[in-house]
């Protein structure tokens, strides 16, 4: 790809987006001015330009199912986050998803034009030939079919290519697997917590409760590393990872269909379209995931905690043949364990419900808590002899949408922790939905974890440090 020539750097804001504006013959001759110099107003206040020998910076689109997202991080040289502005990254989003494009892969490409501008006009000009650019499209397009999520890929790479002066490679645009999800979100949210770079014993353990998927991933040993097992199909069980100086093997999987959501919609196909043991008693309803209606009514003697938790046992298929020295549940390997997975960080729907039921303090205020998967358990026995009219005077932090459901929930997150991925049920986790970094609270997401595995992974990065 042609680069641009290098130019002399420029350490006031103002006047460097006013060269970029007259100079860029790319994405930035198609920038609205209007823009760029919002832009410049936002961020020349902090006068965040330093020089190409102190920063790097990458920008990192998530193409989601409802919407595309970019954000922009900036390093410095030691690898810690610098602010764009006020904030440590820039962000920006749109409506609707690439995947609502599946018939014309150009006007997705187009979609992303704005966000696109906006990203490069944050960096430097001098630094774009140097700032890596990726985009990774998560559950949105990996439903479509018929072939229609490789031509969008293909006119995003157009875009990128022709339009953009950040460097670039066609495979940073791809679609995520599950188990690489679970591989950045571990890298952002050890990066936040100041362990990358430190011997792997040190690392935290994460586990994401998604919608539609739960991702397990933590540092293993090299000796585990070289046991692991090849699946039959699938993703791969370790990645090895190349962090600020640091290798390390990561344990990934992602267990598809086993998210809070999907999980509810398993634990109905059990039942079939007969009543289930983990709907509150007074309720009745249907449930509807993936297109699917499933049948929402308790049994005539109501809900059960031990009923529940056998059918959702039976949903973990924690009997299932296991095939390794070690498994979690569905005949998946387990990696083996070991110091990588002593302390844990659970995300998501872990937190949600841990909020909503009590489990942790439900103040606005609090982004992470620490308990017990016993105290899941302890919650779900109260939730399943509730009756659901009563449900709200007991339980006055849930939601709306999820107060027929609070049984199942409360019991599945318990049975998925203990039975299914093996924790002791005393053992303390700590549930995070954002963390601290340097004074600044910020949501733990893989595109952050995706950009410091780009920026430390470059070549040129080992020769600037």
């Amino acid at each position: 790809m042609a680069r641009k020539q290098k130019k002399p750097f420029i350490p006031l804001f103002l006047i460097s987006f006013i060269f970029v504006l007259l100079q860029s013959h790319s994405v930035s001759n198609a920038a609205d001015e209007e823009t760029f110099q919002a832009l410049n107003r936002k961020f020349s206040l902090n006068g965040i330009l330093v020089s190409q020998e102190s920063e790097k910076y990458a920008v990192i689109f998530d193409a989601g199912s409802t919407g595309s997202r970019v954000h922009v991080f900036r390093f410095d040289k030691n690898m810690d986050l610098l602010r764009i502005g006020n904030d440590f990254e820039f962000f920006n989003s749109t409506k609707p998803g690439l995947s609502a494009y599946a018939d014309d892969p150009k006007a997705a490409a187009l979609s992303l034009k704005p966000l696109l501008v906006q990203g490069q006009a944050v960096v430097p000009e001098d630094l774009r030939p140097h700032t890596p650019i990726k985009l990774g499209a998560t559950a949105g397009l990996r439903m479509l079919k018929n072939g229609a999520a490789d031509r969008i890929l293909e006119a995003v790479r157009d875009l990128f290519n022709n339009e953009s002066s950040l460097e670039y490679e066609a495979e940073w645009v791809s679609i995520l697997d599950g188990s690489q999800e679970g591989s950045y979100m571990w890298i952002a949210m050890n990066y936040m917590l100041g362990k990358i770079g430190k011997p792997y014993s040190q690392t935290i353990a994460t586990l994401d409760l998604g919608g539609g998927s739960v991702q397990m991933t933590y540092a293993i040993s090299e000796e585990n590393a070289a046991k692991a097992p090849i699946p039959n199909e699938g993703e791969a069980y370790v990645h090895e990872k190349y962090l600020l100086g640091k290798k390390y093997y990561l344990y990934a999987h992602s267990y598809l269909y086993y998210g809070q959501l999907a999980a509810r919609a398993e634990i109905f196909k059990v039942t079939r379209n007969s009543s289930n043991p983990c709907i509150l008693d007074g309720y009745d309803g249907f449930y509807t995931y993936g297109g699917v209606v499933y049948k929402a009514s308790p049994p005539r003697s109501g809900s059960s905690f031990k009923k529940c938790r056998e059918v959702t046992l039976k949903a973990l298929k924690v009997k299932a043949p296991c095939n390794y020295d070690k498994c979690t549940f569905n005949g998946t390997w387990s990696g083996g364990g070991g110091a990588g997975q002593k302390n844990v960080y659970a995300a998501s729907f872990f937190f949600d419900i841990a909020k909503e039921s009590g489990i942790i303090s439900a103040d606005k205020d609090v982004y992470s808590g620490r308990a017990r998967p016993i105290d899941y358990r302890d919650a779900a026995s109260v939730a399943c002899k509730t009756k659901y009219e009563d449900v709200k005077s007991v339980f006055p932090n849930i939601y709306d949408e999820d107060l027929p459901y609070l049984c199942m929930d409360l019991v599945y997150e318990y049975s998925l922790l203990v039975d299914g991925l093996g924790l002791d049920p005393y053992k303390k986790i700590t549930l995070v939905n954002k963390i601290n970094y340097k004074n600044t609270l910020m949501g733990a997401a893989w595109p952050l974890g995706s950009a410091i595995e780009a920026v430390s992974s470059l070549t040129n990065w080992r020769m600037f440090q």
